[in-house]
């Protein structure tokens, strides 16, 4: 089963969000790994892991293996290596060599087995710790806000996946592009929504997650949106989204 990389370019588009709510919709069906590879360690406060002892950056920089870093959260089946302050401090010491832009993937070559999936929550910018995450992964799932100035985006991001995908790892693929912060009320939404089925059409998740204050709420209390508010709309929608990831992944 495969390493996914939850990977936007821009900020602010649901990325956390889905790498949090995606991991832990995966986990009621499926053994999970979350592993936060964004200095802003948001997923990590996100599944009530803060402050610890051991997180990514050890892992990075060669101080321990991935396994000793490993916490389990408080949602059955998902395990997390978590993030902390200091991984912005790799980022800045990793070049962008070959040999270093591997780091992440070799770490995880201990602990691939242990799992049935891995998901990677990157950071919002194109840095030396996104391109570990876009070496190590073998799909990409990319979160896309229903808004004009995420569609620019959107090809930057493909153009840098192709460049992984021609050198460093030729075996990456693209799981699919989930919309997200979708707002049926609006025009701008649904006209969003039909240009990039439009011009993306497979690629598409049928899934789409609404704007929803639940989702907005629920990493301020440390849960998933499973544990904050079951019933949400935000909530189905993952769960449909995980769905729809595992049928991808079996394919």
């Amino acid at each position: 089963m495969p390493v996914i990389g939850v990977i936007n370019q821009k900020g602010g588009v649901g990325k956390t969000t889905t790498a949090i709510n995606v991991a832990a919709a995966l986990a009621e069906k499926r053994y999970v790994l979350l592993i936060d590879l964004d200095p802003q360690a948001n997923a990590s406060s996100g599944l009530n892991i803060r402050g610890p002892d051991l997180h990514i950056y050890d892992v990075l920089m060669g101080d321990v293996s991935a396994a000793d870093a490993i916490q389990v959260t408080d949602t059955n089946n998902l395990h997390m290596i978590p993030a902390a302050a200091d991984l912005a401090a790799a980022a800045l010491d990793l070049d962008a060599s070959e040999g270093n832009l591997g780091l992440l993937k070799r770490a995880l070559k201990d602990i691939r087995d242990d799992y049935d999936l891995i998901v990677i929550d990157a950071p919002p910018s194109l840095g030396s710790l996104t391109l570990n995450a876009l070496v190590a992964a073998d799909q990409l799932l990319v979160p896309l806000q229903t808004e004009y100035y995420a569609l620019e985006g959107i090809a930057s991001m493909m153009d840098t996946v192709e460049r992984i995908q021609t050198g460093l790892n030729p075996d990456l693929a693209l799981l699919g592009i989930v919309l997200t912060m979708f707002d049926g009320r609006t025009k701008l939404s649904q006209e969003v929504e039909d240009i990039v089925r439009d011009h993306l059409k497979s690629f598409v998740f049928w899934s789409v997650i609404p704007r929803n204050i639940r989702l907005a709420e629920a990493p301020s209390y440390g849960q998933p949106i499973f544990d904050y508010a079951a019933t949400s709309q935000g909530a189905l929608a993952y769960r449909r989204l995980a769905e729809e990831v595992l049928q991808r992944v079996s394919s």
